[in-house]
């Protein structure tokens, strides 16, 4: 979406300069007051095993030290596979199961919170978060309400082997002329519009209007997908499975992909100091920009335990608790105060700063399940992506009810 969305106010644009990540030189944040010994059992559900598992070591390390300090706490922690954590977590809280909490983005928020799903503790949370950035205080609510303790914030960029790519493309045509070229070898998730959707504005296009009607259509997204199918003619590789991805590009069989700060750790340990990050390229109609969200615990409107689990996701994002995500995982956290000295991770500070902050009106619900299918109609069926872009948007709006 370009600068001119209506969805980017003058408000929201200084709420994402707020987001950005402090540099090495800010202090580091002082204790907070000991909290009261927390008590009870709680099940806690989390998915950072689908990662590159430093985000599953750096819980580890998070709740083993709440549990040491709270003999009378019992956590049992579950691993969900990402692909399945909301619809695994809709279905059991529907009959009244569940976790007591769990770890996520806010791609369901504003659906799962008018469902019911999600307890409403705004009450809970005043006064709690005094440092907590704009972004992500406001990507924590829906309809003005709290129904997350933001945790950290994430948007995509472009990773690559410095030691084979040693210019990253800072357009859309560099890039093209580079995978043509051989120079770069380039790979994409062909199922992901979350990791896609950052080259939308790069060609001038945009989702929904200010009334939440898709505009798709009528902007740019064709010609993004357009350029989807030139990198693919060119050689650039677009992958059925994440994880695939993943694997090939630590292996060396790529050297640039489009990936989160999540899967940092994992990169780190495969391409050493040949790691590197910049932005995704722009493209003739301006600056990609990635979706920017928000990671937050949420607490299970079914729970018996909830005044606990608000308490344990309040304790998991204290700064000293929350430093070690940062440090251990590459997080971007939503307290302003915490130190980040990595580079990688300042470069993905840089990437929520400029990104677009993902909204939660309800229109949005329609739109991740009808552009998934349009991007891979584009990749792996070699659709027409004026038609695919035209055929996502108006299946989303017959969703919506909007005409």
């Amino acid at each position: 979406m370009h600068s001119g969305s209506k969805f980017i106010t003058l408000a929201t644009a200084a709420a994402i300069a707020l987001a950005a990540c402090t540099s090495s030189a800010t202090p580091a944040p002082t204790s907070a007051p000991a909290a009261a010994a927390l008590k009870g059992a709680l099940t806690v559900w989390h998915s950072y095993g689908s990662g590159a598992g430093t985000e599953a070591a750096a819980l580890k390390t998070v709740t083993d030290k709440i549990s040491k300090a709270n003999g009378d706490l019992k956590l049992t922690i579950q691993d969900v596979k990402f692909d399945d954590l909301f619809k695994k977590f809709e279905l059991e809280a529907a009959s009244g199961g569940g976790p007591d909490l769990f770890i996520a983005p806010n791609d369901s928020l504003g659906k799962e919170a008018r469902a019911g799903l999600f307890k409403d503790i705004t009450a809970q949370l005043t006064g709690k978060l005094p440092n907590a950035s704009q972004v992500s205080i406001d990507g924590s609510k829906v309809d003005g309400k709290f129904y997350m303790v933001p945790e950290s914030l994430k948007a995509v960029a472009m990773y690559y082997d410095k030691s084979k790519v040693t210019t990253a493309p800072a357009t859309t045509d560099d890039l093209l002329k580079a995978v043509k070229a051989g120079t770069v070898k380039a790979g994409f998730d062909a199922h992901s519009s979350y990791h896609s959707f950052g080259w939308w504005a790069a060609f001038g296009g945009q989702l929904m209007d200010a009334s939440g009607k898709c505009t798709a259509d009528t902007t740019g997204v064709a010609d993004a997908y357009k350029y989807f199918q030139d990198l693919q003619a060119a050689g650039a590789k677009w992958y059925d499975k994440y994880d695939d991805l993943a694997a090939d590009f630590k292996s060396g069989k790529i050297n640039l992909i489009v990936d989160g700060p999540w899967a940092s750790g994992g990169y780190k340990e495969a391409l050493k100091d040949n790691l590197a990050v910049a932005p995704m390229p722009a493209g003739p109609k301006g600056p990609s920009k990635p979706l920017t969200g928000v990671d937050g615990w949420y607490i299970n409107s079914n729970s018996k335990n909830a005044d606990v689990a608000i308490a344990f996701a309040l304790e998991m994002v204290k700064a000293e608790n929350e430093q070690v995500f940062v440090d251990t995982a590459g997080h971007i956290p939503a307290d302003t105060t915490i130190k980040i000295s990595d580079p990688i991770t300042l470069k993905f500070g840089e990437a929520v700063k400029n990104g677009f902050p993902r909204p939660q009106i309800a229109a949005l619900d329609n739109f991740w399940g009808n552009f998934d299918n349009a991007l891979a109609l584009v990749i792996q069926k070699n659709t027409d992506a004026k038609t695919a872009a035209t055929d996502a948007c108006t299946a989303m709006n017959k969703a919506n009810n909007i005409k």
